[in-house]
């Protein structure tokens, strides 16, 4: 018998940041999303995750770069207004699927369990923090420009990290 996890978004982020300009980074997340775990086991080996992220909710502190990340040269909301990921394997290291732009591409995330612990009000919580690197063309996110100087404006790796919080059902 398993048991279902559900994340509690209150006190969960998704980040991501890219290197812009050949000199520095942009960071922006993800506002609004939703995940599950179902574990046989509290210490989640072999646990089977699903999360949905809506790419709608995606916040640089640009409106006019949120707009732009938004349109078909980048997450083309319109047509894929998600990103799911699923994983098929948790331990150390969490591996899946992740579906962004219609195209879903195997991913390898690392995974840090914070542990469980009971919240003033009785519930059950487990924490957990994730990092990883995938590159943004091999899921058709291709838009770019070249700088005079050399290089390009928005760089291909692109780093993605979480503190998620889910709540024993």
């Amino acid at each position: 018998m398993s048991t279902k996890w559900i994340l509690d978004p209150t006190h969960s982020e998704i980040t991501f940041k890219v290197r812009h300009m050949m000199i520095s980074n942009l960071k922006g997340e993800f506002t609004i999303f939703h995940a599950e775990i179902e574990a046989k086991n509290d210490d989640f080996t072999n646990a089977k995750t699903t999360a949905e992220i809506d790419v709608n909710s995606i916040f640089t502190n640009n409106a006019d770069r949120d707009n732009h990340l938004k349109n078909s040269d980048f997450f083309n909301v319109e047509q894929h207004s998600k990103i799911i990921f699923k994983s098929d394997s948790v331990n150390g290291e969490i591996s899946g699927n992740l579906t962004m732009n219609g195209i879903t591409k195997s991913v390898i995330l690392d995974i840090d369990f914070g542990g469980i612990n009971k919240d003033p009000w009785g519930n059950t919580k487990a924490g957990f923090s994730f990092s990883g690197k995938i590159n943004r063309s091999d899921f058709g996110l291709t838009w770019n420009a070249a700088l005079e100087t050399g290089g390009v404006m928005v760089s291909d790796e692109v780093k993605i990290a979480g503190e998620l919080q889910f709540v024993k059902q």
